[in-house]
């Protein structure tokens, strides 16, 4: 394994794809839940405060994943719980298995299913606006980003039907 310190963004999020599509193939096509109207893509991979990090849509889920440049996640448990910071707030990740290539990654759930989705253009577009607002500051700089991001429920945020989190 090249591990997160040696793989690019470009790299990583390569062989995030590879992985997740032959995942799909072998496991996951014939399951309820994969959305034939879908495929595997990673939308917006980059370096970010020492880890790399950005959103996988595949036909079953779309993901923010997280890997850590220092190869941290090697020392904790599969499904344990780390937390990132990001300019929005603080984001719970769970551990999950090694990725061929990577390591270890970290993943926090924005949909699953994905029947929300009838086009991957869509799935892209959400996940593109999704990723914008993680890295964007709260507006709100009186307010915990704990408590705006506990006020906020997550699909329909992603959704665009709230513009402002209920008190």
């Amino acid at each position: 394994m090249s591990g997160a310190s040696t793989t690019s963004p470009v790299e990583f999020a390569s062989l995030l794809e590879a992985c997740y599509r032959r995942v799909g193939d072998r496991a996951m096509r014939d399951l309820p839940i994969y959305n034939d109207a879908l495929d595997v893509a990673a939308v917006g991979f980059a370096i970010r405060d020492a880890a790399i990090s950005g959103i996988l849509i595949t036909p079953w889920f779309m993901n923010l994943v997280l890997c850590p440049l220092d190869g941290s996640l090697a020392s904790h448990s599969l499904g344990s719980s780390i937390t990132h910071d990001f300019p929005a707030g603080s984001i719970d990740f769970t551990i999950g298995a090694a990725i061929d290539g990577i390591g270890r990654v970290a993943s926090c759930s924005l949909f699953s299913p994905m029947d929300e989705f009838s086009t991957m253009v869509q799935a892209r577009a959400t996940a593109e606006a999704a990723w914008l607002e993680i890295l964007l500051p709260p507006a709100d700089h009186e307010r915990p980003a704990a408590k705006v991001a506990a006020a906020v429920d997550r699909r329909r945020f992603l959704r665009g039907e709230l513009a402002e989190p209920q008190p």
